[in-house]
């Protein structure tokens, strides 16, 4: 999207002319982060999670690389490098294996709160689907890489977490078993298995900075949503995002690491499962087997399918946790209000906050004992995930008569509600 009021880059200095004729990366930069790019001057700070996603992503690759130098990828090496190698024999190799650790949790924290801003605001409709196709192809690879490093530390977690969720793959007729042993590379998780996961968890960091940048060129084009969800009228509705949201976002970056610095220096291990401290043991099962934190909802959904109805049940339960997420990739047309922000939708942003709750209690179920009291919560829970999506959210908006919409960003700005209407407001009081 072109903006004609956007400053444009002029460089003074000869060394800086002469490097914009040859190799214009000022600027890219000025354009893509600097004065050159105006956006909406009602942004909040949950517009702020897109800058710290990749921070976490920075982060994990720096920590990554360097902890990659000490890894001995085999199932005899594995546990030893990590928890004896690392975190006593390299120079901070105990923060550096900490903080890797960690930031998986805290990248996946920021993501889907940047995920959930993204379904409340509305940011997936047009003109901005394709930054939202390309933020769930981001998640997926997130998932994928997760779960590879998740083996790596090779503790009774991660043998046995790879030997189920790998196992629900034979699941699939004909060509499962075939899947599962071709994952692996052998009929149970071992040198091979961790050597193939290790190269491709050093890998798909890359792929994802990748698909990041391809997001963010993407969403250059239309320009950034904002809490009104009112297209941008003129150069009154912007700012320019430096110095403005330079600031706001370094002041999100300096709260975030202060969080994560917290975490790493007082509860290290909060966030990770105690028998991952256990060397892998392929002829004792722990008594209860779960992926990392998040991934509950999805291994609650997975769980929630106890018998065969014209397919096994674990077949159903492949199905409905990629279907989970594939179920995303269709959000911008499932939903066909012209109305993007839930602010001006009141069946819909009732809806939402069901969703939330909906998905937090799949977490629950998720990191819970197969039990039957959460086996049935997670069905219920299951349901509903695909019932908002598939028949609940189309519904509303056919239905819903939303709230009058503020004319422009800069008259919701100036009546003091940036993402409320003067309507809205008035029906509060």
């Amino acid at each position: 999207m072109s903006f004609p009021w956007a400053k444009q880059y002029e460089p003074k200095q000869p060394l800086m002319r002469w490097l914009d004729e040859k190799l214009p990366m000022p600027r890219l930069v000025y354009n893509a982060v600097g004065a050159g790019y105006p956006v909406p001057r009602n942004l909040n700070y949950f517009w702020n999670f897109g800058v710290l996603a990749g921070a976490a992503l920075a982060i994990q690759i720096v920590t990554g690389i360097v902890l990659a130098m000490h890894f001995h990828s085999s199932a005899a090496g594995a546990f030893d490098s990590i928890n004896g190698t690392i975190m006593r024999d390299v120079n901070a190799g105990w923060f550096l294996r900490y903080a890797h650790a960690n930031g998986a949790s805290f990248f996946f924290i920021v993501v889907y709160t940047h995920i959930f801003r993204g379904l409340y605001y509305g940011s997936y409709k047009a003109p901005r689907e394709m930054v939202w196709l390309l933020g769930v192809v981001i998640f997926l690879l997130m998932m994928a890489t997760a779960f590879m490093g998740y083996v790596l530390p090779w503790g009774q977690m991660s043998f046995w977490g790879a030997q189920v969720i790998t196992g629900f793959f034979s699941a699939i007729p004909v060509v499962g078993e075939q899947i599962r042993v071709w994952l692996l590379g052998g009929f149970a998780p071992d040198d091979a298995a961790l050597n193939r996961f290790f190269s491709l968890h050093y890998l798909l960091p890359f792929v994802i900075a990748g698909v990041i940048i391809l997001h963010i060129w993407a969403l250059h084009i239309p320009g950034s949503n904002n809490p009104t969800g009112v297209d941008v009228k003129g150069e009154q509705d912007t700012v320019p995002f430096h110095p403005y949201y330079t600031a706001k976002d370094g002041f999100g970056l300096l709260v975030f690491l202060a969080v994560f610095s917290f975490v790493i220096f007082f509860a290290p291990d909060y966030l990770g499962h105690p028998d991952n401290y256990i060397p892998a043991n392929p002829l004792q099962t722990p008594a209860h087997i779960v992926p990392e934190w998040y991934f509950w909802p999805f291994y609650a959904i997975l769980r929630a399918f106890t018998s065969d109805f014209i397919l096994p049940a674990k077949l159903w339960g492949v199905l409905a946790m990629f279907g989970a997420i594939l179920l995303l990739f269709f959000l911008p047309w499932l939903d066909s209000s012209p109305i993007r922000s839930n602010n001006y939708r009141p069946k819909a942003r009732i809806a939402f906050w069901v969703l939330v709750a909906d998905v937090l209690v799949l977490g629950y179920c998720g990191g819970s004992p197969a039990e039957p009291i959460y086996i049935i919560l997670s069905q219920i829970c299951a349901a509903y995930y695909f019932l908002h999506f598939l028949v609940i959210l189309p519904i509303i908006a056919k239905s819903e008569r939303p709230v009058p919409l503020p004319n422009s960003i800069t008259e919701a700005v100036l009546s003091g509600h940036g993402g409320t209407s003067p309507a809205e407001t008035a029906l509060a009081h």
